[in-house]
C-alpha cells in the first residue's frame, strides 16, 4: 500500500503559524513528528497532501501500482488504528463523526465506517502541542526503545528511576535525571552538561544540548539541533532553535530556526488565575483555551532580543523580530520588526538573507523552495501587519 498523509484544512488553519511553513504532520510532539510516528508504525515512507505552496518541498506521491490510502495528518497513530487502516479495502473510509480518519479512495461512492475504537489522539489547536506532550512522549518512548538497550550512563550522573534511555554518542556528565514522573529520552549525539536537572517526561533530540545548570521540567521536548539553558517547563521546541541562556519558558511551543535572547521570559499564568485566551488565525481573534497555564507560541524563523518579556498567551508569527522594553502585544504578525513601542515590516529580502546565514551555520541549504514559502507567508500576513 502507498500511504499519503493529508492536511485537515480546518485544523491546519487553527495550527497557524506553525502550518504556515509545514504540513500538519510535520509538527513535533513527543519525541517524533507526527509523520515520523506514522512511518515508524507503517514501516515505510509516506508522502503528503498539503497546501499548494508547500507541495514543492513536500510532494504528494500517488501510486499507479499500489493501493493508495489517505490518512489524516492531525491524528497520531496507535496499534489499533494502524491495524484498522491496513484492513481498508477499495472505496472504504474510516471516520469519527464528521472527521475523516483514513480512506482508500477509488470512487465517489464511499462506504463510511464510524470509528468505535480507542479515543483518537489528535492535534487540533496550538495548545494541544504542549498540553498533550506528556502522552506523546510516553508513546514515543515505548515506540523507540522497545526491545533495545540504552547506552551506558557515566557514573558521574545521578539517576532517579529506571525509565531513562540514552542513544549512542550522547554525552552526560554530573547531571541529575529523574524519571519517576515520566521517561527521559536522550537522542543520538546529544549533550547534557554539568549541573543540569531533568525531571521527566523529557525528550532531547539528536545533536541537541542542555546547557550547564539548566532546569527542565516535563513534559518537555527539545527537538534536534537545539540548545537550551535556564528554566523550561512543559514546552515543545521543534528543532534547530536556541534558548541558550537563563530565562523562563513555560507552557510554550517554539518553532524551528528561532532564537530567544538572553534572559527572555514568558508569563504562563495570569495574575488573577483566569482562563488564558490565545490568538487564533482561523477565528481572526483571541479564543478561549480552557487553560489556566498557557505561555508563548512562536513560529519558525522568529527571534527576540535580550531581556524580552512575553505576556501570558502570546502568539508570534513567522520571521518576526521582537525586542525592547515592556510587553509586546499578545499577537505579533509574521515579518514584524519591533516591540511594545510599535512595529515596522521586516523586509522579505532581509529576512531571507538572515535565514540563509542561519541555515549555513547548521550546514543546511536555504533553497528556492524555502524562499518561496517565506514569500507566501509574507504576503499572507500583510493585512495583519497594518
Amino acid at each position: 500500500m502507498n500511504y499519503i498523509l493529508f492536511d485537515d484544512i480546518l485544523v491546519r488553519e487553527h495550527l497557524l503559524p506553525f502550518t504556515f511553513t509545514r504540513p500538519v504532520c510535520d509538527i513535533r510532539i513527543g519525541i517524533l513528528t507526527i509523520r515520523e510516528k506514522w512511518e515508524h508504525e507503517l514501516g515505510k515512507k509516506v508522502s503528503i497532501k498539503t497546501a499548494k505552496y508547500l507541495s514543492a518541498k513536500h510532494p504528494e506521491f500517488i501510486s499507479t501500482k499500489e493501493e493508495n490510502i489517505w490518512i489524516n495528518g492531525s491524528i497520531l497513530p496507535s496499534p489499533e488504528l494502524v491495524k484498522a487502516i491496513k484492513k481498508l479495502k477499495s472505496n472504504e473510509a474510516i471516520v469519527s463523526g464528521n472527521t475523516p480518519i483514513a480512506s482508500m479512495l477509488s470512487s465517489k461512492n464511499m462506504k463510511l465506517t464510524q470509528w468505535k475504537g480507542e479515543k483518537l489522539f489528535r492535534i487540533e489547536r496550538l495548545w494541544d502541542i504542549f498540553s498533550k506532550n506528556g502522552q506523546a512522549i510516553e508513546e514515543d518512548f515505548s515506540r523507540l526503545t522497545k526491545g533495545r538497550k540504552s547506552a551506558i550512563v557515566p557514573s558521574t550522573n545521578t539517576l532517579i528511576g529506571k525509565r531513562i534511555f540514552i542513544e549512542k554518542g550522547a554525552k552526560l556528565e554530573c547531571a541529575i535525571l529523574n524519571s519517576t514522573s515520566g521517561p527521559i529520552y536522550i537522542g543520538k549525539n546529544a549533550e547534557v552538561m554539568e549541573g543540569a536537572i531533568l525531571k521527566g517526561p523529557i525528550a532531547l533530540g539528536e545533536e541537541s544540548a542542555i546547557k550547564a545548570g539548566a532546569k527542565l521540567y516535563g513534559p518537555t521536548t527539545v527537538g534536534p539541533h537545539s540548545k537550551v539553558g535556564g528554566e523550561v517547563n512543559n514546552s515543545v521546541i521543534f528543532g534547530y532553535s536556541n534558548k541558550g541562556h537563563d530565562g523562563f519558558l513555560g507552557n510554550s511551543v517554539i518553532g524551528e530556526w528561532c532564537n530567544l535572547g538572553a534572559d527572555t521570559n514568558n508569563s504562563n499564568l495570569k495574575n488573577n488565575y483566569s482562563e488564558v485566551k490565545l490568538w487564533d488565525y482561523a477565528a481572526g481573534k483571541a479564543v478561549s483555551t480552557g487553560l489556566t497555564f498557557c505561555g508563548l507560541i512562536m513560529g519558525d524563523h522568529s527571534k527576540c532580543g535580550i531581556n524580552t518579556m512575553f505576556n501570558t498567551g502570546t502568539v508570534v508569527g513567522v520571521s518576526a523580530n521582537v525586542y525592547g522594553g515592556g510587553f509586546p502585544p499578545k499577537f505579533v504578525p509574521s515579518f514584524s520588526w519591533g516591540g511594545s513601542e510599535g512595529f515596522t515590516t521586516y523586509k522579505l529580502e532581509k529576512a531571507c538573507e538572515t535565514a540563509e546565514r542561519v541555515f549555513e551555520r547548521r550546514h543546511e541549504k536555504f533553497d528556492k523552495d524555502e524562499k518561496e514559502i517565506l514569500a507566501y507567508v509574507f504576503s499572507a500576513e500583510a493585512n495583519n501587519r497594518k
